[in-house]
């Protein structure tokens, strides 16, 4: 039997998307979500993550979407206040970034976490920021202290100590065009006793998305998707509930 734990990201981006994640989750197969804790739409994942004690909620770090949490993370910002880094910052040289400051920052977005009174299922990050090379002792570090899986997105470095979420990571869900039929070819790569993570992106589109995001339409034809597809036989997805730990603010 192949498990699968299929994880809806950007939760916190928007209301747009986070209503777009809890219908993939109540209406579809999405058993996963991970959340941002700086954006728009933060204070209103959290209100509706409590509601669905079934969705599996972790971090989504970002180095690259919005404002830090903390005021005191010069390498990680431009002059306006934002985030520098972008999708393409593996182009970047890795000496404008000081990695004390990406510890900072990071360990302030999941102490914001912990404050709304739940605990992550695990780690991942916008742009998948978490498995750039110069960052690895950071994860690394956070990870133990924690006690948290992470995504499984290095590539170059082969981590030891960490926990990975799974084993194997797939983000081509709707990038090959295959739809209905995607898990049906995924099962026939691999063997059967494996558990999968997949990425997706669903969600509705609002002015908020607009104004922050270029990925658009096909958040919403990853929704359709996601609660129109019937699992195969021999998939199942992941039983997941969050932590029952309530954490001091």
């Amino acid at each position: 039997m192949i498990t699968l734990i299929i994880n809806a990201d950007d939760f916190g981006l928007t209301q747009g998307v986070n209503d777009g994640i809890i219908k993939a989750h109540t209406d579809g197969i999405v058993n996963s979500t991970t959340l941002l804790v700086n954006m728009p739409g933060t204070k209103d994942a959290v209100r509706k993550m409590k509601d669905y004690p079934d969705l599996g909620v972790g971090i989504h770090l970002t180095l690259s979407c919005g404002s830090p949490v903390r005021s005191d993370v010069p390498s990680l910002v431009n002059e306006e206040g934002s985030f520098k880094l972008t999708k393409t910052y593996r182009e970047v040289d890795p000496k404008e970034i000081n990695v004390s400051d990406v510890e900072k920052e990071w360990r302030a977005q999941l102490q914001t976490f912990l404050s709304f009174g739940i605990y992550p299922t695990h780690i991942d990050s916008h742009h998948h920021i978490h498995g750039w090379d110069p960052l690895y002792p950071v994860i690394h570090k956070l990870s133990k202290e924690y006690s948290l899986s992470v995504r499984n997105v290095f590539q170059k470095t082969k981590p030891q100590g960490i926990q990975l979420h799974t084993a194997i990571f797939r983000d081509d869900f709707y990038k090959n065009g295959t739809g209905l039929k995607y898990f049906h070819e995924l099962q026939q790569e691999l063997s059967t006793e494996e558990v999968v993570e997949v990425m997706v992106h669903p969600g509705f589109i609002d002015d908020d998305l607009r104004n922050i995001s270029s990925f658009l339409e096909r958040r919403e034809k990853e929704l359709e998707l996601l609660t129109a597809i019937q699992l195969p036989k021999g998939m199942r997805l992941a039983e997941r509930r969050n932590r029952e730990k309530f954490c001091a603010t």
